[in-house]
């Protein structure tokens, strides 16, 4: 492995300083450092992985470590770019996506001396060398649809999911119930449209799928899609509606159209468990689950296009969930019980 490593360490190296930039002089001290492949959205996509590498950037500010990426274009990278990393002697490996988990089982076997983790994916059997990050999803999305159901003024909202898998279904299920619960408590019915476009990258495809939902009635569309969430931003612009951004606050996008964003605070769980790998702790073999308790899941506290009360409203009803009084669903199962409790 050693071999394989000095082979390569001067091509991976160069490489990833062209696209990390060049490091300060307490990076290049630290003795650490982490670096993390993207998904096929890819690092600019707005959302998952553009919110995974700022958390990195913040954490090498915070804590002098070096930190680089590389991209992947399409899923046969992934092997390829994780190889890489290894090669250019990282000390911890981020690996960002469900959708790049098989490429790391089948890189973390065959470099057992590194270190890795994945975020959003959980292994039945993980290995020693692996560790998975997962987030309660359907908390911050319980809470931006609790926010649609408050705000719509034609009692029909939306959700537009990337590719349907059971992570996303945590954002649709969370959403579903948030607006149940706000319905229920305004002793009204409100409809709920959802529509998965079927990937995380094809904006015009999300546009398409949020713009005839807006013109059948809705006024409030939630989307888990990654790149394609920005088509349903530019959708709810073109058409004055509403949008509920995802993973970062995605206000910026379209200012007078974005309601609020359900924050999936991707890079702080990831710099919270470098740091700990860094200081010497070892979850290899486990994993980490992160949500409002953690203050990793939430939405922002500046919400322009907010009535002011329904924030407050929303704020009481984190709490609820951040110390059990509510439990968001996250599977189908989890959601027939929720709206059973309802009734």
């Amino acid at each position: 492995m050693k071999l394989k490593k000095l082979t390569a360490l001067g091509t991976a190296a160069v490489m990833l300083a062209c696209m990390a930039g060049c490091g300060t002089a307490a990076e290049e001290e630290s003795g650490f450092s982490v670096a993390m492949i993207t998904d096929t959205a890819g690092i600019n996509d707005q959302s998952f992985n553009q919110s995974a590498w700022e958390g990195l950037q913040e954490f090498s500010k915070a804590s002098g470590v070096e930190v680089n990426y590389l991209e992947s274009k399409q899923s046969a990278d992934y092997v390829t770019n994780l190889e890489r990393l290894g090669d250019s002697d990282a000390d911890f490996i981020w690996s960002v996506g469900f959708d790049t988990a098989d490429a790391l089982v089948e890189v973390a076997a065959n470099n057992p001396d590194l270190r890795y983790a994945i975020v959003d994916n959980s292994y039945e059997d993980t290995p020693d060398n692996v560790t998975g990050v997962v987030f309660k999803a359907e908390e911050p999305s319980f809470l931006v649809g609790y926010i649609a159901g408050k705000t719509t003024t034609t009692d029909h909202v939306g959700f537009v999911g990337g590719i349907e898998n059971a992570v996303i279904r945590q954002f649709m299920y969370g959403y579903e119930a948030g607006v149940s619960y706000a319905a229920k408590e305004m002793g009204k019915e409100i409809q709920i449209d959802v529509q998965y476009a079927e990937s995380f990258s094809d904006a015009a495809k999300g546009k398409a799928i949020a713009s005839k939902m807006f013109s059948e009635g809705c006024d409030i569309v939630y989307q888990a899609a990654g790149g394609s969430g920005t088509g349903v931003i530019e959708a709810a612009k073109e058409a004055g509606k509403y949008a509920i951004g995802v993973d970062r606050d995605q206000a910026y996008l379209a200012p007078e159209n974005v309601l609020t964003s359900a924050l999936k605070k991707v890079g702080k769980a990831m710099s919270i468990v470098s740091e700990k790998v860094m200081n010497g702790e070892d979850f290899g073999g486990q994993t980490l689950s992160f949500g409002m308790a953690e203050e990793c899941v939430g939405i922002p506290e500046e919400n322009p296009n907010m009535d002011p009360a329904v924030y407050e409203d929303a704020m009481k009803i984190a709490e609820l969930i951040k110390n059990g009084e509510i439990t968001a669903p996250a599977t189908e199962e989890e959601y027939t019980a929720f709206l059973e409790s309802l009734k």
